[in-house]
């Protein structure tokens, strides 16, 4: 299921160990797994926090817990903890932990969806943007509503043509147009005002 190094045994043995609970272990769990945003937690597990349907990996004086809504996104991971000349870094590697990425068999929404949260909305949310999929039309355009910062910015269409257009066109070959609905009149908080 997953992979841990025996020097990442090895440091999470010694953590508990300096907590002196008995039968403390660890969790590792999927937060918002399956999405763009997925991520993995760590942290100490007691006893009385085990659930019934964890899967358990027993290492040498300690257990690492995982939920059963957690594991299908965390198998074929890797924990590895290595030593390196700045410091040592934990690592945790779970391919499946965003979710597959929709195939050419997809539905155009699903795919058009994925490319808007994996490499759209991360870029224009660094400047309090978020780009919403609206509908795709029988002549497979794409309808769009920008918010946050890119209602009203100045900057939008550029964002559209050279960003989200460009972007969601060499993706996706078979779409035909991007169309911004928005009404960039009545945003209130613009990254570049107007």
């Amino acid at each position: 299921m997953i992979d841990i190094s025996d020097d990442a045994r090895d440091y999470f043995g010694k953590l508990i160990a300096q907590q002196g609970v008995e039968g403390l272990g660890v969790r590792l769990q999927a937060i918002k797994p399956g999405t763009p945003a997925g991520d993995c937690r760590l942290e100490f597990c007691e006893p009385s926090e085990v659930r019934l349907d964890d899967y358990i990996l027993e290492c040498e004086g300690f257990s690492i817990y995982i939920d059963s809504v957690s594991a299908p996104f965390l198998d074929s991971g890797s924990v590895s903890y290595e030593h390196q000349r700045t410091g040592s870094v934990l690592t945790i590697r779970a391919p499946k932990l965003k979710g597959e990425v929709p195939g050419a068999n997809s539905s155009l929404l699903h795919r058009v969806q994925h490319v808007l949260d994996t490499e759209i909305n991360p870029g224009v949310a660094s400047h309090g943007g978020k780009v919403s999929l609206l509908e795709i039309t029988a002549e497979r355009q794409v309808v769009l509503q920008f918010g946050g910062g890119c209602q009203g910015c100045k900057q939008v269409d550029v964002t559209l043509k050279h960003g989200v257009e460009k972007t969601l066109l060499e993706r996706i070959p078979e779409i035909t147009a991007v169309i911004d609905s928005t009404d960039h009149t009545s945003g209130s908080s613009p990254y570049y005002k107007r």
